[in-house]
């Protein structure tokens, strides 16, 4: 991403120092760039795409699953859900892991992982074998993606935002064009594969990942000697988040019964108990899981904000209109992932754009590209109030609209929310971060979801389901102002990285 905290010059103290008193940093400026960070890139590039397409592609193909694997709907969900929960739980020790264990290493053991866990879900003989494979896969995408970011900071260095410029779009193109390419591999039946080709493509991807990036990728020692993973807080921090997600997930479907109440109120108590338990290691010296100093940044906290309210809007809205197309226009899985293709579309132009406006007016992008998204939403509004159903390509000139709007958002976000943070926090941050992110997701779908099927019934007709998507996006538009408004609280001065 193109956006990082300004710079210092040599009449100002880098952040974290004590210009006042002279002493010297305790953290160096920006290292120089590692030579092979190009291919470096790549590398982490391609390990990002395994985690966010094997997070979106299977919605797209679970009726085939379930047509040759058996299942009810709600294990059919959970295919995605699995993955979901497994990695937001994990990612608060696999970015731990990378601080202890050095973040090349432990990224190399998360792609050995993922691969191994993608050949037994594309192998699976039964519903039951594919959705352990999906939690695996899951576990140990939360031990590689907490190490992307750190890498980058490491390989980089003063060059982080043009390494981000790049980062940006492919995460965009990924959330939108996965399930894009889950239609086109499912239709195609590729060597009598159907289904199992979406996993089975992570082999050759994710293969090429692991020995570009054993070989270009710096080995790099561990962040901070000493530390010792709190295992403790691990476990309580994965029953809380289990607590939490779980009635999220399975909620709506079932609804609403009263253990999965019981279970979101357990939830609270079980999560401010993992806090206090940080707050108590931190204080007595001890490893914390999560380095509590993050939260002093305001960047950082008025990210993790800005990352709920945008993150669970726009998977909760996708969701939605997927759901629209296929239930409500009955579309079929390749005609759904074409009438959204504008979408991704859109984000690429978005993240273009963004890369070249983001160092002329720092955070600002951010509301620029909130902005366009809203001009896209009301557009589909009005078209989800109209008397006829839309075409294939009806929605293509909005959703483009839309996705513009947020690809100039992905660009520079995350290069302002961890652009303050210190080397020894990145991996705790990073994983912290993530994690906020498939929470939000998760709320998301389930708030969204059941506001969608509470104005509409499966097999209720396009008219109904035209009403339901426009209450959806009406209360898209509420929480993006919303998110226009967090923005105020990210950093103001930020410049390009040269």
């Amino acid at each position: 991403m193109t956006l990082t905290v300004e710079t210092p010059t040599s009449d100002t103290a880098p952040s974290g120092t004590v210009a006042e008193t002279g002493s010297a940093p305790t953290e160096p400026a920006a290292p120089a760039p590692f030579p092979r960070r190009w291919l470096g890139l790549i590398a982490i590039l391609a390990a990002t795409l395994l985690n966010l397409l094997d997070a979106s592609i299977v919605n797209v193909a679970a009726p085939a699953i379930r047509t040759e694997l058996g299942g009810t709907a709600s294990t059919i969900q959970w295919l995605a859900a699995g993955y979901t929960l497994a990695l937001a739980i994990g990612l608060l020790t696999g970015g731990r892991l990378g601080d202890m264990f050095g973040r090349k290493r432990v990224l190399v053991v998360g792609l050995v992982g993922f691969i191994a866990a993608s050949l037994a879900c594309g192998a699976a003989g039964s519903i039951e074998l594919l959705l352990a494979a999906r939690v695996v896969q899951g576990a140990f995408a939360a031990v590689m993606v907490p190490q992307c970011f750190g890498l980058i900071r490491d390989m980089f260095g003063r060059e982080m935002g043009k390494a981000y410029a790049l980062f940006g779009p492919m995460i965009g193109l990924a959330s939108i064009g996965g399930p894009i390419l889950a239609g086109v591999l499912v239709d195609a039946d590729l060597f009598g594969t159907g289904w199992r080709s979406i996993f089975l493509l992570n082999l050759p991807l994710g293969i090429a990942a692991l020995v570009l990036g054993a070989k270009t990728l710096p080995a790099g020692a561990p962040t901070v000697k000493g530390l010792k993973l709190d295992l403790g807080g691990a476990i309580v921090a994965a029953v809380g988040m289990c607590l939490l997600l779980v009635p999220l997930v399975e909620g709506r479907e079932l609804g609403w019964p009263a253990w999965s109440v019981a279970m979101l109120v357990a939830s609270i108590p079980v999560l401010a108990l993992f806090v206090r338990g940080q707050v108590r290691r931190a204080r007595s010296g001890r490893t914390a899981l999560i380095e509590l100093s993050v939260f002093k940044k305001r960047s950082y906290t008025s990210g993790i904000a800005f990352v709920v309210v945008f993150f669970g809007s726009v998977t909760g809205f996708s969701l939605a209109v997927g759901l629209f197309l296929q239930l409500g226009l009955g579309f079929g899985p390749l005609r759904a992932s074409l009438a959204m293709a504008a979408w991704a579309v859109g984000a690429f132009i978005g993240s273009g754009a963004s890369a070249g406006i983001a160092p002329k007016v720092g955070r600002k992008v951010l509301h620029i590209g909130l902005a366009v998204m809203i001009a896209g939403l009301v557009a589909l509004w009005f078209q989800f109030g109209s008397d006829s159903a839309p075409g294939t390509w009806a929605l293509a000139p909005a959703l483009l609209v839309f996705g513009i709007g947020m690809g100039m958002i992905f660009v520079p976000l995350f290069g302002i929310i961890t652009g303050e943070l210190e080397d020894h926090e990145v991996g705790s941050a990073s994983g912290l971060l993530e994690s906020f992110q498939q929470g939000a997701s998760a709320l998301g779908v389930a708030g969204l979801g059941t506001v969608f099927f509470s104005q509409f019934a499966i097999g209720g007709g396009a008219a109904e389901s035209m009403g339901a998507a426009q209450w959806v996006t009406g209360l898209t538009v509420g929480l993006t102002v919303v998110a226009f408004l967090v923005v105020f609280g990210l950093p103001k001065q930020a410049k390009a990285e040269h």
